[in-house]
């Protein structure tokens, strides 16, 4: 998504420079944390942003402008640079079960993690920061801590109770939020393609869920391990927004950042897990969203580390059916099973779809019955992949 909009004709200037910067600092970011990626994709890189790197260039490259394709360019930039270099400040784990958040501000710098200016317990920030930022990163934060405790007995992203930090205003006209492997990072926006990204739930629990996969399956970000990483946040990201309204798997649209995109642009979200491909569609996003829904499009070219926001569309399309087959909340039974699939310890951190879809139905089966995993055999099966019932190799890149 930042690709096509660095890249798009129609999109303003400044949305362009944006989307270009946020790329480049983005893959900035994750070659400092993690060096090995100068070399080799083997092993996740640290930073995963919610915005897609097609969206951001194609803005940095087409649109009309200027301000706007400086804005996604910075944010390209940024994002590079947010995927290398380790946030400083106080990690160690808290007691077991107490949430331990910091926010802090990088006044518009890329100087992780910046000033402190709300720690666990202090009141709201309020009128001192006009834009509630801090407040709605403390706010995400502590919905998402409370779905992993409460529903799912996870103390925190390691389940060690891992401290919470999160940077608000990071750069200028900022387009992304991500986990970089150790906090929260927040942009802005640009104002013309995006809108701020700290009061979407579904966004923080996303990048923290990244957290969780990182301390659990480790699935590299490439290929179909890469798009899998991607569609557990997209899952667990809309579980805890749906956890949070109190509403069940029938009434709960599926979007996911459905107020990110700024008034004027042809969509409604980043992504529909229920309908993926139809989110979008805006010469200024770089056209359609290019999701599919079925394996039998899958995207298999070498963008977006083989294609891991694109083919996203059809695990997170497999959930959604899963959890309409079994009814109810997503969280009481599909969610634990993903988690339990994610959490087990046989997941290769190159596995690809089948036997991600494999461990599901066996997982289905160990936790509930035989007609649980015929669902979940189902789901799979309505986006072209069948459940052979036991594990299969890992994705050969």
């Amino acid at each position: 998504m930042l690709a096509g909009i660095a890249q798009s004709t129609s999109a303003q200037q400044i949305s362009r420079d944006c989307a270009q910067s946020t790329l480049d600092h983005t893959d900035e970011i994750r070659v400092q944390r993690h060096p090995s990626l100068r070399q080799t994709h083997h092993g996740p890189p640290g930073a995963q942003g919610i915005v897609p790197p097609h969206i951001t260039s194609h803005v940095a490259q087409h649109h009309d402008d200027q301000g706007v394709r400086a804005a996604a360019d910075d944010t390209t930039k940024h994002d590079e640079g947010i995927r290398a270099a380790r946030a400083k400040g106080d990690h160690s784990a808290v007691s077991a079960g107490a949430i331990n958040r910091k926010i802090y501000s990088c006044n518009g710098t890329t100087n992780l993690p910046g000033t402190l200016i709300r720690a666990e317990g202090q009141k709201p920030i309020g009128t001192r920061d006009a834009s509630q930022d801090p407040d709605e990163c403390y706010a995400g934060f502590g919905a998402t801590f409370d779905f992993y405790k409460n529903v799912l007995g996870r103390n925190s992203i390691n389940d060690s109770g891992l401290p919470l930090i999160g940077s608000v205003h990071y750069g200028k006209k900022y387009d992304n939020a991500m986990w970089d492997g150790e906090q929260m990072i927040f942009g802005d926006g640009d104002g013309v393609i995006f809108n701020g990204f700290t009061d979407e739930l579904d966004v923080i629990g996303h990048e923290l869920t990244h957290g969780v996969t990182q301390y659990t399956a480790n699935l590299e970000y490439e290929g179909e391990s890469g798009a899998l990483n991607e569609s557990i946040s997209d899952c667990f990201g809309s579980m805890i927004k749906q956890y949070s309204l109190k509403q069940d798997s029938a009434t709960a649209d599926w979007l996911i950042g459905d107020g990110l995109l700024a008034k004027g642009i042809n969509g409604v979200a980043l992504r529909s897990m229920k309908e993926p491909g139809t989110a979008y569609d805006d010469p200024q996003l770089g056209g359609q969203d290019p999701q599919p829904s079925n394996y039998a499009n899958l995207y298999k070219g070498k963008s977006d580390n083989g294609g891991v926001h694109i083919n996203s569309g059809i695990p997170n399309k497999a959930f959604y059916l899963a959890c309409i087959g079994l009814g109810g909340n997503s969280w009481d039974r599909c969610g634990k099973i993903w988690y339990q699939t994610l959490t087990s310890g046989k997941l290769s951190t190159r596995a690809n779809f089948q036997a991600f879809a494999d461990l599901t139905a066996s997982v289905a089966a160990t936790l509930y019955d035989a007609d649980a995993r015929q669902k979940v055999v189902d789901a799979w099966a309505g986006v072209g992949i069948t459940v052979t019932g036991g594990q299969s190799g890992g994705d050969e890149l």
